[in-house]
């Protein structure tokens, strides 16, 4: 099995997500469905189908979850040297032909968010700069053509300090 870097808090996270649904939502879906049931018919119930709809959709994000779960590796980047571009570090690079500067996190796929600029250690440009040090060059070739950087910055920053949306259990719900 292919194991899924993930940071402690992602981890976390996940759990949290799995444990709500599992334990709070699901039940509580359920006993919508029973209670739109003892309505009587069921075959023109909207209730009763929204209910089974809405369990329908938690059992297969449950399922999704529980396959993360599984196959997670937990890697916690601030234990590890930053000398050079890995999961969880940040990075810094500016683009040659505009010289403008891009600033981002390398996550995992549960983590990323784009907007904020962590992005999957699956993504061809995490691929593409994983091992680089402050100063090394490379080019990536994208759809839209060729793009070349510089690596000028590396640190740690925490995956969780550069969301923008930060999920609440709220988020977690089917309502």
């Amino acid at each position: 099995m292919v194991s899924e870097p993930i940071t402690p808090e992602g981890y976390d996270q996940l759990l949290r997500e799995f444990k709500y649904l599992k334990d709070i939502e699901k039940p509580r879906v359920n006993k919508e469905k029973q209670t739109a049931a003892e309505l009587g018919d069921r075959s023109e119930n909207a209730e009763y189908h929204a209910a089974k709809e809405k369990l329908r959709h938690i059992d297969k994000r449950l399922f999704y979850l529980n396959s993360m779960i599984e196959k997670t590796q937990i890697i916690d980047p601030s234990q590890l040297e930053h000398s050079r571009v890995h999961f969880g570090l940040t990075v810094t690079l500016e683009n040659i032909e505009s010289g403008d500067e891009e600033i981002y996190t390398i996550c995992g796929v549960l983590e990323s968010e784009v907007e904020s600029g962590l992005i999957s250690i699956h993504a061809p440009l995490s691929k593409a700069m994983m091992g680089k040090r402050e100063g090394d060059e490379f080019t990536i070739h994208l759809p839209m053509g060729k793009k070349e950087y510089e690596v000028i910055g590396l640190k740690y920053i925490p995956v969780f300090e550069r969301r923008k949306e930060h999920r609440t259990e709220e988020d977690f719900g089917f309502k």
